[in-house]
């Protein structure tokens, strides 16, 4: 049999192997590394070391801004966000479908991450790029210790498949009391957001921490490759190779969940096509989180939710797309024809007023059309990804319940849905639907 270690404490980008240094464009896949080093040789004599970067500006061949560009950028991004917090005022923010303290929180959420992803999508990609960093830095040097300290829950660095990303899992004595008699033996590979062009691993510690705490699996999240400098299918490749990499370290697939958000969510579909292609074994369930699953955006809620979503009305897509096909079901999961066969019991919310809202909605039809245990929950009023930007609220909690109920289940079919809403009877219950996950 052959063994692998892998040590980290290489200079960025480098990679050692039987001595030598060579290096290396980008992230390359558990299969690669052993092709580097040969089929023949010795098992004793496999032994790399390999650091592959963990934000987008550290890889070989993205460009950046200068330093003075960088700072005034982030001027604009601080100006930006306080002038869309200015406005909050002056829109009412106490009226929406919860309490008034929520409604406020709505608004004022509603405002910051409009202001930054709006300001985000107009800049230069150098100076995105740039600006990226330093965001990932400060949640590198911030969150660990804040999640560590408040949530129990230890951060570490680590390579699946190839892919360098982060561990988030419970500390030893700290074990929530729900799941005290629970062997840690779910792992959920979680594929971040970012509209398949931004964010981090670093940036969804908090969030992360959070899905650790309420479902007593660990939880890793992989740093895919992201367009434009790498469109399509760069990070469904890179998915694939860490979903493969936890089997590869013993983990079977029926110990899987896949999840994602946003971009992630969408990639998580796709990889859920790409698994059924390649006929890889299915994970054991999917959560999806507001996931962008219909790239042609043609949806009547692309405009008609322009105005109440967090995302910009510009949504970037083509450059991700590069020549695919927006209806092409290898990137729009809402073109797929799912069985139950290959796809696996499903939990995927959203919001009532996010612009990805009747894609969401044909994708759950589909899913139930097709046979997928699933459970659908839309929540009136609320925007993109709402459980990750508005975590204290009420329709949140009612998410984070639902996701509990998944993980503690013997099996992913013994989650039964919670009484059903009927969809727009009352605004103050969310929509669900449901036939068994």
């Amino acid at each position: 049999m052959e063994h692998w270690r892998v040590d980290r404490r290489e200079t960025r980008h480098r990679a050692r192997i039987l001595g030598s240094t060579s290096k290396i464009a980008d992230a390359p896949s558990a299969g690669a590394i052993r092709d580097s080093v040969g089929g023949d040789c010795p098992a004793r004599h496999r032994t790399f070391t390999i650091l592959i970067p963990m934000v987008m500006a550290d890889r070989e061949g993205v460009k950046t801004a200068s330093g003075p560009n960088t700072a005034l950028t982030v001027v604009g991004l601080v100006d930006n966000m306080l002038n869309g917090l200015a406005r909050v005022p002056f829109s009412q923010p106490f009226k929406g479908p919860g309490g008034i303290l929520d409604n406020i929180g709505q608004s004022v959420t509603r405002a910051t991450v409009r202001s930054f992803l709006g300001y985000s999508v107009s800049l230069p990609i150098e100076d995105f790029r740039s600006m990226e960093k330093i965001l990932d830095t400060i949640c590198g040097a911030v969150l660990p210790p804040v999640v560590g300290y408040f949530g129990g829950v230890e951060i570490e660095d680590d390579v699946v498949g190839g892919q360098e990303g982060v561990w988030c899992r419970e500390k030893a004595g700290v074990r929530d009391p729900e799941f005290e008699h629970e062997a840690l033996d779910k792992t959920i590979l979680y594929l971040h957001g970012g509209g398949y062009f931004g964010t981090t691993p670093n940036m969804y510690l908090m969030f992360a921490a959070a899905l650790v705490r309420l479902t007593g699996c660990q939880v890793f999240i992989p740093d895919y490759r992201m367009a434009p400098e790498f469109p399509f299918p760069a990070a469904l490749h890179d998915a694939a190779d860490a979903y493969r990499g936890l089997m590869e370290m013993g983990i079977p697939a029926d110990d899987i969940i896949v999840a994602g958000d946003s971009g992630g969510g969408g990639l998580t579909t796709s990889l859920l096509v790409y698994l059924h292609e390649q006929e890889m074994p299915k994970p054991r369930a999917a959560v999806l989180f507001s996931p962008e699953i219909d790239l042609d955006l043609s949806q009547d809620s692309i405009v008609d939710n322009a105005s109440n979503d967090v995302l910009p009305w510009n949504i970037p897509v083509t450059f991700y797309l590069r020549g695919v096909q927006p209806n092409d079901e290898h990137v729009s999961a809402v073109y797929s024809h799912p069985d139950p066969a290959w796809f696996p019991p499903t939990f995927v919310c959203w919001g009532g007023e996010e612009m990805f809202r009747d894609g969401i909605r044909e994708f759950a039809d589909r899913l139930r059309e097709g046979g997928v245990n699933l459970r659908a929950m839309e929540e009136p009023g609320m925007f993109h990804v709402f459980p990750i930007l508005m975590p204290w609220a009420e329709s949140a909690k009612r998410v984070f319940t639902s996701i509990r109920e998944l993980a503690k289940a013997n099996r992913a079919a013994d989650v039964r849905p919670s009484p059903t809403a009927v969809p727009g009877q009352d605004p103050t219950i969310p929509t669900e639907t449901a036939d068994t996950l």
